[in-house]
């Protein structure tokens, strides 16, 4: 339960990282929004994961996810370039994130 939990919260930190851009500096309500709400259950999550896992796997998986869906996300939109490095670096990251959940 705690890396299901972990994993909500993961897709969460980058929904709110996104969201904190659409903000425009908090000047938009919907983004500022749900940029809130994403935070707190994000953090919540973590805060809950960390009761069953380890500290340094569990935030270490945390940044992994929202990292790499944040930079997904943005090369998708078109909001940020695509390159065989980037990717071959995203690769990297997942694979260390699926490295901490089979050694955990």
């Amino acid at each position: 339960m705690y890396w299901i939990v972990l994993l909500i919260s993961g897709v969460l930190e980058a929904v709110w990282a996104t969201a904190l851009d659409k903000s425009e500096g908090f000047t938009r309500l919907v983004p500022t929004a749900v940029f809130g709400i994403a935070l707190i259950a994000s953090m919540g999550g973590l805060s809950y994961a960390m009761r069953g896992l380890p500290v340094g796997t569990a935030y270490a998986v945390w940044v992994g996810i929202g990292a790499v869906l944040t930079v997904a996300y943005a090369m998708a939109t078109g909001g940020e370039a695509v390159s065989p490095l980037k990717l071959l670096f995203l690769g990297g990251i997942v694979a260390c994130v699926v490295g901490l959940k089979v050694l955990g």
